[in-house]
């Protein structure tokens, strides 16, 4: 598949009010909170994965690009979970590039360049999908560090929505600082306005292996400033349940 610069071919969709307001919630700056949609393809057994895989990186990321997305990256998961999934993840810099992704995907140059992928057949049972909103105390998604091989993905899930706001505060006012302090290294921070556990927060880390990641960890559970943080009553109740995913590059 070439790659091609893709002209915009529609009028802005009113899709985007299917997830938010972007009038309410874009801010028109440089520095304004980033969107992420998070994406999970369950692979279909035996099917043609290198169809899939083809399609992420020839035709969904350079078409993503050229709609304003800043990063797009591809992960599998590690080691050999049934069944297989395969994870993508794309920033854009406001509301606005994201609906004009979602609007465009109708024009003829779109469709022309996925004409391989969609003559593959089936690749995938189904994509999970989730979109996110940059936290303000980290704005902007970071490139990995060097030699990154192990990218961990970590949602807490709040037992409602104020809890997730408070636990947001305690990340925004404290804990993303600390975490330069120990060598955790974000990617990037969201809250999850549209998805399968709403309410929740998102987060990615990444290191060069695990022994790098399990130092981490352990530094941030022994340092004195978690110690003070962990017992303070606002940041109490915040969490019902985490979820984590170690992934890897593809």
């Amino acid at each position: 598949m070439k790659r091609r610069k893709f002209v915009a071919a529609a009028a802005a969709s009113s899709l985007i009010g299917s997830y938010a307001s972007a009038q309410s919630l874009e801010i028109i700056s440089k520095d304004a909170p980033e969107i992420y949609e998070l994406r999970t393809y369950e692979l279909a057994w035996g099917k043609n994965k290198a169809a899939l895989m083809s399609y992420l990186k020839d035709v969904e990321e350079p078409y993503l690009k050229s709609m304003g997305a800043i990063h797009f990256m591809t992960f599998s998961e590690v080691g050999s979970p049934e069944p297989s999934k395969l994870w993508t993840l794309a920033s854009f810099p406001n509301f606005s590039s994201y609906e004009k992704a979602l609007s465009n995907r109708s024009g003829q140059g779109f469709i022309e360049q996925s004409a391989d992928y969609t003559k593959s057949g089936i690749t995938f049972t189904r994509i999970s999908s989730s979109l996110l909103y940059a936290f303000q105390g980290f704005k902007q998604m970071k490139t990995p560090i060097e030699d990154a091989s192990i990218f961990e993905l970590r949602i807490y899930e709040g037992v409602n929505e104020d809890a997730v706001r408070r636990k947001i505060k305690m990340f925004n006012d404290e804990e993303i600082e600390l975490f330069s302090k120990v060598d955790l290294n974000p990617i990037f921070f969201g809250n999850m306005i549209v998805g399968p556990y709403v309410p929740s927060l998102v987060y990615m880390l990444n290191y060069r292996d695990m022994a790098h990641r399990n130092q981490g960890w352990e530094n941030f559970l022994k340092h004195p400033d978690w110690e003070v943080m962990k017992v303070k009553e606002e940041y109490a109740n915040t969490v019902s349940n985490i979820r984590r995913v170690f992934l890897e590059q593809t």
